[in-house]
């Protein structure tokens, strides 16, 4: 089996452009530091709610060092023209949520309009802005202030899909519990998904309670009836979410060819699982109270165009594999249709947080070896007539690489089967390898006051670093 995509760079047609040119700086000085995750060459969007500053309400910020630049303010100043950005500065949420998605839904040459616009102002190519002090005032929030004052909000999407699109997990999981038959006949054919739950998605930063529900009758005594209680086997999954721009009218569908131009920017997700749950109520229909209860997302939408630069082509599939179908086939999706992103999960518990002890890392994999790509998720989402909507979010499916440092989910992390090892090494799933932390705790599965951290980045030789910021969540206890 191909673990890995070609690591050929972009061509010189992947809307590279001035505005990634890693030379640029920008004014904000904080934004040329090698270590930030947000350089002038990103410029990602997020949501946030203000409370006590001057200027209330649910505002769009562009997060630039560590500073966040205000795109309503900007709007108010006369410094960019509506036309490119919708102001979205409303006192109600949900009319601030409807009016940032007005700018999902323009065309990708409006994206790029705005895209150069921020890049000329924070660079000082128009001086604007940076040699207006009021201007500044007005636009420029540091990011204490917003971390006092404000709260991060997610983009609110009306619907959310969940795929299953990492064959590496895939494989892991269903070697578990199908040692002999992991795959299934339709995985190599479509991407696998299903509709999960859009209103407990949460921001980054939330707490949650693990969640109650039925858990399977003991293997011992299938007889006794499921049982009912507090999740034991509460999991993360590592993902990353699409966030759909334009969306398409029913019964239409989007090409392969035309469906990167749908996709605004991706984002990181977690998308707690509690396994035991899960376990009992997937069939016939898959999970329900084992995924509705919390979806973590990270507030930062780092936009296409800022990922131009690390595209890479899609999955290398081996000959063997059967070829898919037209309608999920292009030679732009084979030649570029996949993302050099390296991701990283941490964990801190409770007690380490206690002892002001660092969180630590658990895994760290790369996006490159998804084997279905994001195009073709939409292609397929698509097909049948389904009409995607702007601010939609598509997930990936837990990311896992071909070695175990790089399992994205506890459940695969800590099992020592191995079913790309040469023979392969399948273990029992109860025999399981525990985590252990450096106060001494263990881990198998994740416990109340554990905090998830997810990261990640994208570097490539000859351009800036650009990072996704951290997708954050703590379980608090189940309530009674």
């Amino acid at each position: 089996m191909s673990t890995r995509a070609n690591e050929s760079g972009p061509s010189s047609s992947s809307g590279i452009d001035e505005t990634h040119d890693p030379n640029l700086r920008s004014w904000v000085e904080s934004a040329n530091d090698p270590a930030t995750d947000f350089p002038i060459q990103n410029l990602p969007i997020a949501l946030c709610g203000m409370t006590n500053i001057s200027s209330q309400g649910v505002h769009a910020l562009v997060p630039i060092g560590d500073s966040f630049l205000d795109l309503d303010q900007l709007v108010v100043c006369k410094l960019l023209d509506k036309r490119i950005y919708p102001a979205c500065h409303f006192s109600d949420f949900d009319d601030g949520v409807r009016a940032f998605r007005q700018l999902l839904s323009q065309d990708s040459s409006g994206w790029s309009a705005l895209r150069r616009r921020l890049s000329e102002l924070l660079s000082g190519r128009d001086p604007a802005l940076r040699d207006n002090a009021e201007f500044r005032e007005s636009c420029l929030i540091a990011r204490d202030v917003v971390e006092a004052d404000g709260y991060f909000e997610s983009p609110e999407p009306s619907n959310y899909t969940d795929f299953y699109a990492s064959i590496h997990h895939a494989t892991n999981v269903g070697s578990m519990f199908r040692p002999d038959n992991a795959l299934l006949p339709n995985y190599k054919h479509i991407p696998i998904g299903y509709h999960g739950r859009a209103s407990s998605i949460v921001p980054s930063g939330t707490s949650f309670h693990r969640p109650v529900g039925q858990t399977s009758p003991p293997d011992s005594d299938p007889s006794a009836g499921p049982g009912f209680g507090p999740c034991k086997l509460m999991d993360y999954e590592l993902e990353m979410g699409c966030i759909i721009g334009r969306g398409n009218v029913m019964g239409s569908p989007v090409s392969i060819a035309d469906a990167e131009s749908h996709i605004f920017g991706l984002c990181l997700v977690n998308d707690w699982s509690a396994r035991d749950l899960q376990k009992w109520e997937y069939v016939p229909l898959g999970p329900f109270l084992a995924k509705n209860f919390a979806t973590t997302i990270s507030p930062y939408i780092v936009t296409m165009e800022a990922l131009a630069p690390f595209r890479i082509p899609a999955y290398e599939r081996p000959a063997s594999d059967p070829r898919p179908l037209p309608y999920l086939t292009s030679d732009a999706n084979t030649a570029l249709g996949g993302f050099d992103i390296t991701l990283e999960v941490h964990l801190q518990s409770a007690e380490m947080a206690k002892r002001s002890m660092s969180p630590i890392r658990l895994s760290k994999g790369n996006f490159r070896h998804m084997y279905w790509t994001f195009a073709q998720m939409v292609a397929h989402h698509t097909v049948n007539g389904c009409n995607l909507q702007p601010g939609d979010l598509l997930a990936s499916g837990t990311i896992s690489g071909p070695t175990r440092d790089s399992r994205g989910s506890m459940i695969e992390l800590t099992w020592d089967g191995d079913p790309f090892a040469n023979p392969p090494k399948l273990v029992p799933g109860t025999q399981r390898t525990p985590i252990e932390l450096p106060t001494g705790e263990k881990r198998t599965f994740l416990a109340d006051g554990d905090t998830v951290i997810m990261k990640a980045y994208c570097e490539r030789e000859g351009y800036r670093r650009i990072g996704f910021g951290e997708c954050r969540g703590t379980i608090l206890p189940a309530k009674s």
